[in-house]
């Protein structure tokens, strides 16, 4: 069904052009620093997507032994780097002492801000990783909050729109209670629909991040009439972010900008896309 869906959006857009663009205009945002084209949440990944023309991040935090927060997505270290074992349970110097398997160094929260606080026009979504919940017990999972909130807060630049990210609802509801007035959005491995809707309109979060799988542009609709705004993933192909714009996002995720920015140059210039 969504391989329909995004036949008919796209012959349809090739067919009439302007006259089928989107209302509104698509903030999109380098999933990882773009994770399918440079090495994830690293330095490079991060400056190659800025020098493309993205103002928009996503990252992943966690919390080493010691306290420190480090830019990484998995708990493990197997996967991403020439290390081993759980990133919560080694100390923040064992981990600067790894290299990615691409070679680059793991970096942290304070390298990560330092290079985006003098950028214009920002979109970032700083992603609280505090899975499996064993690693984060209700003492730490605070500490972590605390200490991720005030960093980033901190050295926001005054433009930008800085976004606390999770599936994790524990999280959002701490940073919700103590923190007033912060922009939250609620991950979902489920689509847009009644559920998920209902969930954040209960949990009192105005963004919502969303599968497109089962996604229908009625539910997206259905969203915004009931004023929240809608994030969709995944964002692995240029047509998943054909689907997204037809589905109506508000926001959407690449793990390809370099390749994302050029196919909309050339192939669907009428789209309304803020890198």
């Amino acid at each position: 069904m969504k391989k329909i869906i995004f036949a008919l959006a796209v012959m349809a857009s090739l067919a009439i052009g302007d006259a089928v663009a989107q209302t509104q205009q698509i903030r999109c945002f380098s999933h990882r620093g773009g994770r399918m084209e440079h090495d994830e949440n690293t330095m490079e990944a991060f400056t190659a997507s800025y020098k493309a023309g993205y103002r928009g991040f996503e990252v992943d935090i966690r919390m080493t032994s010691d306290g420190e927060l480090v830019v990484t997505h998995d708990s493990t270290l197997d996967r991403t780097t020439n290390g081993s074992g759980t990133v919560e349970l080694t100390t923040a110097d064992a981990i600067r002492k790894l290299r990615t398997k691409k070679g680059n160094k793991l970096i942290f929260i304070d390298e990560l801000l330092d290079f985006l606080k003098d950028i214009d026009g920002l979109y970032v979504e700083f992603e609280l990783k505090t899975s499996p919940v064993n690693l984060y017990p209700e003492e730490r999972l605070h500490e972590y909050c605390d200490k991720l909130y005030k960093a980033v807060m901190a050295s926001r630049p005054a433009d930008a729109e800085y976004v606390f990210t999770s599936s994790d609802y524990r999280g959002l509801r701490y940073l919700q209670q103590k923190y007033l007035g912060v922009d939250l959005l609620m991950i979902s491995s489920k689509p847009c629909n009644d559920e998920t809707i209902d969930l954040a309109l209960a949990l009192g979060i105005k963004r919502i991040g969303c599968t497109m799988d089962g996604t229908s542009r009625k539910a997206v609709k259905k969203a915004h009439e009931k004023g929240l705004t809608v994030s969709l993933w995944p964002g692995y192909t240029t047509d998943d972010f054909m689907l997204g714009a037809y589905l109506g996002a508000d926001f959407m995720c690449t793990d390809i900008p370099i390749e994302l920015k050029k196919f909309h140059a050339e192939k669907a210039p009428w789209l309304k896309v803020k890198y």
